[in-house]
């Protein structure tokens, strides 16, 4: 039985208190840089996603740290070369933002088959280098909360 996708995930803004944000190079689209983010899991509050999908991408216990949410959504179009990863039929995703923040910029472990790497850049440059418009966008918003 194949597993599909919940098309609800979550966007991590990973940053600290001096504007630096964390961003990773997507191992099945090398050039693609993004924030944490991934979908929700059946029975998972959105808080709970944000958690697991930090921990798995980065190694860093979020409930350590001061995680926020935004209360800001995003529905978009799921980009073709990922709609199989959902239902038939599925071709949209609503994301809900976080923001995460650290003291400093920590060094953080990568899951291999999702990551190629990552850099601590000032906000400005992380909002320039995302692929994802919504993820641009959130990057943006963080220079009114700081």
């Amino acid at each position: 039985m194949t597993v599909h996708k919940i098309p609800v995930s979550v966007l991590v803004v990973v940053h600290t208190a001096d504007g630096q944000v964390l961003l990773m190079e997507r191992a099945d689209a090398p050039g693609f840089w993004q924030s944490v983010t991934g979908s929700q899991d059946e029975g998972e509050t959105l808080e709970q996603t944000a958690v697991r999908e930090v921990r798995e991408e980065t190694g860093l216990d979020a409930a350590q740290f001061e995680l926020t949410p935004w209360a800001l959504t995003n529905r978009y179009e799921i980009y073709p070369r990922w709609r199989h990863r959902y239902a038939p039929g599925v071709t949209h995703n609503t994301e809900h933002v976080f923001g995460l923040r650290l003291p400093e910029p920590l060094p953080v472990t990568l899951a291999p088959r999702e990551h190629l790497r990552y850099a601590w850049l000032p906000w400005q440059a992380a909002a320039e280098r995302c692929f994802s418009p919504s993820n641009a966008e959130a990057i943006r918003l963080l220079a009114a909360r700081l």
